[in-house]
């Protein structure tokens, strides 16, 4: 059994809130949760992260800025943990920090995450692995998602199709096919709770739709769920990834305009709701009718959601990632101290047939104590 204690760090496109974990691998295909740990975004710094990921005026200097701010936050996010579980830098074998992803367009070979790791070395005093992202980039790929290899090696079990659908705020897929010979699938499948989040922001001054009440309470417009499907991503073929840059305020602001009439508040946000389970059931049946669906990210604990997935795929066992030893709100931090293991050990961190690149890279650069 291996004792080496390594921390994952992940704060992902809905920006709320710095997720961290403790953890241990006793086998290539296990592993223990030792502690964890969730700290929202302040009020400020979050607002100055969201309107980074938009071209606007002194973007260099925002962003130096920011880098440094996010770095501190990662940074005192870590040591409380660290602290929490009583243990020292010395005996962290390392921390893989995803960073806050600003700019995601891999059209371009680009992929931006910040959060200095170097601030996350000084304070713990314990090797970083960070920027994770671009030497896949490099490599021809997208640099995401970069998770399906962790889902692979933890979840694959010969004679069952599974797939891992990681509501985050975009949703993406892992096929992980019951053949052994069958290479793993997974890509983004569009959004999956931005636009949501991004609407009740705009219209209810909440952060998110507290278990899907206010998309129950309305219903879908037909016509609006057809104009959003009519975007071109939905019909781009795999590998293929998306960020904020492409689902945001002003792609449900557009589509509106298209309408004859347009629907009252709760109708609009039921109406995304369906959005992303429609095209995460489109994404899901093209790799089979029948299999189990395992579910994690902050999506779990929209109901609304998870009956539309239910109604729009009824061949399949629908449960979270916790059935299966992985608790779902740590899934992705957890991946992400994987990925640190991974590149200590000069690994392959990515799935070439997954992220599209020419084959297995080791990720991530190394941020000494």
């Amino acid at each position: 059994m291996s004792t080496a204690i390594y921390m994952g760090m992940m704060s992902g496109t809905s920006m709320d809130a710095v997720d961290a974990v403790l953890v241990t691998f006793p086998t290539d295909h296990s592993v223990q949760l030792l502690a964890s740990i969730s700290r929202p975004w302040p009020d400020d710094l979050r607002q100055s992260l969201l309107d980074l990921c938009h071209p606007g005026e002194q973007e260099l200097y925002r962003l130096a800025r920011l880098d440094g701010d996010c770095g501190d936050f990662f940074a005192a996010t870590a040591a409380a943990l660290m602290q929490e579980y009583g243990v020292r830098g010395d005996a962290i074998a390392a921390i893989g920090s995803h960073g806050q992803t600003i700019r995601h367009e891999p059209g371009i070979g680009h992929s931006l995450q910040i959060g200095d790791p170097n601030r996350i070395a000084e304070v713990c005093a314990c090797p970083v692995v960070a920027d994770f992202r671009r030497r896949d980039l490099a490599a021809g790929g997208q640099g995401a998602p970069l998770v399906p290899a962790f889902h692979a090696a933890l979840l694959r079990q010969a004679g069952i199709d599974r797939c891992v659908l990681n509501l985050g705020g975009m949703a993406n897929i892992t096929w992980l096919d019951g053949r052994p010979e069958r290479a793993v699938s997974g890509y983004d499948t569009g959004p999956g709770n931005v636009l949501i989040d991004t609407w009740m922001q705009e219209r209810h001054h909440l952060p998110y739709d507290p278990q899907g009440r206010h998309a129950a309470a309305g219903h879908i417009d037909g016509d609006m769920l057809q104009l959003l499907l009519q975007h071109p991503y939905f019909a781009q073929s795999a590998p293929k990834s998306v960020g904020r840059e492409t689902f945001h305020l002003n792609f449900i602001e557009q589509t509106l305009t298209r309408l004859t009439r347009r629907p009252d508040d709760n109708d609009i946000l039921r109406t995304l709701t369906r959005l992303t389970a429609v095209s995460v059931a489109d994404c899901i049946s093209a790799h089979g009718e029948h299999g189990e669906l395992i579910l994690c990210g902050g999506g779990v604990h929209n109901l609304t959601l998870q009956a539309d997935l239910g109604e729009l795929l009824p061949g399949f066992k629908l449960s979270d990632s916790d059935a299966y030893g992985i608790p779902a709100q740590w899934m992705e931090a957890m991946a992400f101290a994987w990925l640190a293991r991974a590149r200590l050990e000069r690994q392959p961190g990515n799935l070439a047939a997954v992220t599209g690149a020419r084959g297995g890279r080791c990720l991530g650069a190394l941020y000494a104590p």
